[in-house]
């Protein structure tokens, strides 16, 4: 009886048991494998961690190596560093993020002439002429950027401009490699063209309010080019780089056509060094190819009735540009920086007279050229002293039309021999690396009616956000 009583015993807390010890077991499976998944992701993590290392080394050992020649590391690898091919990405949401910047810009202009009928003489207009911009307090532009690396092999960058007119425009939109080998990189998309030194360097970066009068005769501010771009470093002591574009064209001079064919091709050198611990230089040149088919503008004939007129042809342009940066040995705080360009540009092809209308066609050949000089003294950490003289030469132009009699000089008066100048002084203070207050005063001969033009301007810059490095 007693056997039987112990039987019913352990058969009833064996029954109570069971389900306690059941779930024991699986409460030990499940702490297994949330053990397992912790050191797995720790494991990615810390090779994450090692990968970033490895980056930062790499871009740590570029950057100086740039340095040692006199330029800084381009702004995409300074913001994002270059990944190693085949290193492992970096997991979890933050991957994902990109970095984001913001620039806001607004100013006050004060201008003796009216801004409406300001014009570059002797020059075919480019439709992107800024000049002195619209009076009194005025929204300027506002850019936004976002870039992040894609994966081991590429990264990516936008930048959007929100103009005053509050229209958003792509200013550059382009993929980067960063694992190409021996020194070259590639990007591909919409880009600021290589060529010169202003060039690629964004409006809340110039050391003025606005670009040199040659930077919006030839390129109507800036050239940008929808293509691809590849650039070589030299592995030298002697910053040494060498880049070529092919794109679309569509940029002024260029206009967009109808081909499959490239119509805009680039090309572009830089060389760069030290002199001494505290001197810096660097000098390039370059050259641009474009087409443009009936690349259009508006004009007065010689009874001063409006026309419209269109070139068709070549538009070729080279330049050099020079840069010399230097700090006083005994006062690190201060900084000189001298910079020049000098622009050359050949069109030939024929100029449509009175395309609405008469529709009269002949040859037509021009040679024009432009330069900038500018300088600036930092004499405080926060506060920058500046000085630009800018000059244009619009040439003697051929117009076939004219030599043959079929028109008189007169009825091509935007195209007339001029010689549009411009002085400007500059004073701006930072409080920060992310603010900047600048005034800026003009004496502007570019006009027509060579009537002397005088701008005054009061700017902010305000930035926030992951903002990457300006170049040298």
């Amino acid at each position: 009886m007693t056997r039987v009583r112990l039987s019913a015993a352990l058969a009833a807390m064996t029954c109570i048991l069971a389900p306690a010890i059941g779930s024991a077991a699986d409460d030990v499976e499940t702490l297994r494998k949330e053990l397992q998944e912790l050191r797995r992701s720790y494991d990615e993590r810390v090779r994450a961690l090692e990968t970033r290392i490895d980056q930062l080394e790499v871009a740590a050992s570029a950057a100086e190596s740039a340095v040692a020649a006199g330029v800084a590391a381009p702004p995409q690898q300074a913001a994002v560093p270059a990944p190693q091919a085949g290193a492992p990405a970096v997991r979890g949401a933050s991957a994902f993020n990109p970095a984001i910047s913001l620039v806001l810009g607004g100013n006050y202009t004060n201008t003796s002439q009216d801004p409406e009928t300001y014009n570059l003489a002797g020059f075919i207009p480019s439709g992107g002429e800024v000049g002195p911009g619209e009076r009194s307090f005025n929204l300027g532009e506002s850019e936004i950027t976002l870039a992040a690396s894609v994966d081991p092999f590429f990264s990516a960058q936008l930048t959007a401009a929100i103009t005053p007119e509050d229209e958003i425009e792509v200013e550059e939109a382009f993929f980067r490699a960063t694992a190409l080998p021996e020194g070259f990189t590639a990007r591909g998309g919409r880009f600021f063209s290589g060529i010169g030194y202003l060039n690629e360097v964004h409006a809340h970066a110039w050391d003025f309010t606005d670009q040199p009068l040659v930077y919006q005769a030839f390129f109507g501010n800036q050239l940008a080019q929808d293509g691809l771009q590849v650039k070589w470093l030299a592995p030298t002591d002697l910053f040494i780089e060498f880049g070529v574009e092919a794109g679309n064209g569509q940029a002024f001079p260029g206009t967009r056509r109808n081909r499959n064919a490239v119509n805009g091709a680039t090309l572009f050198g830089h060389v760069g060094g030290d002199i001494g611990d505290t001197a810096s230089w660097r000098a390039g040149a370059s050259w641009v190819d474009l087409r443009a088919d009936e690349r259009a503008y508006e004009d007065v004939d010689d009874g001063g009735n409006a026309v419209l007129n269109a070139f068709t042809g070549k538009s070729r342009t080279w330049g050099v540009d020079a840069v010399f940066k230097w700090i006083p040995a005994d006062n690190t705080r201060q900084q000189l920086k001298v910079q020049g360009e000098y622009l050359r540009r050949k069109e030939t092809g024929d100029l449509l007279f009175d395309a609405e209308g008469a529709a009269l066609a002949d040859a037509f050949h021009s040679e024009q050229s432009g330069w900038y000089v500018q300088s600036v003294w930092q004499f405080n950490p926060r506060w920058r002293a500046g000085a630009r003289y800018d000059a244009l030469d619009s040439g003697d132009p051929r117009i076939g039309l004219v030599e043959s009699g079929t028109l008189p000089l007169e009825a091509f008066p935007t195209l007339l021999p001029a010689d549009p100048d411009r002085l400007s002084l500059m004073l701006d203070w930072s409080p920060s690396e992310f603010s900047r207050l600048r005034a800026q005063y003009a004496w502007d001969d570019s006009r027509n009616a060579g009537e002397r033009d005088r701008q005054f301007h009061l700017q902010y810059l305000f930035g926030i956000g992951a903002h990457s490095a300006h170049k040298y």
